[in-house]
């Protein structure tokens, strides 16, 4: 089993990182980085450099994620995937025997999340994990 994490280096994702790290070392589990990648568009070059350049901000992203596993003791695996966030998530879980998907919100009200079509929203309709959704901390 694993603990899947959307992380994007949003300040809901930072929050996230903190439980997910807590999550995965009080069960002893691997955690699963997940960033998608999947870039709006058609296609031709301006497509492909653009979508190579949401991949190169994943990677640099859960490089800073991966070396705060690292410093808690936590395993982690990274996958950078060509799926919008929630899709990615769900089979990263599917993939990694996922315990539960844990991703960051921005304080989004419920009709925000329903009629946008929020990450978490779609998630906690469409997954057969439990979802762990970490509010942002609020400035003090």
């Amino acid at each position: 089993m694993s603990v899947v994490l959307g992380y994007d280096e949003s300040p809901g994702a930072e929050r996230a990182l903190r439980v997910a790290l807590e999550v995965a070392a009080a069960f002893g589990e691997p955690l699963v980085l997940v960033y998608g990648a999947a870039a709006p568009g058609g296609g031709g070059e301006e497509y492909r450099a653009h979508q190579e350049a949401v991949r190169q901000a994943g990677r640099s992203a859960l490089a800073r994620a991966v070396a705060a596993a690292d410093e808690a003791g936590v395993p982690s695996t990274v996958e950078v995937v060509d799926e919008k966030p929630a899709q990615a998530l769900l089979d990263a879980a599917e993939r990694h025997g996922g315990r539960v998907i844990i991703v960051g919100s921005w304080g989004d009200s419920p009709l925000r999340g329903a009629l946008l079509g929020s990450t978490p929203h779609k998630l906690l309709h469409l997954s057969r994990v439990p979802v762990l959704c970490v509010p942002t901390e609020e400035e003090s």
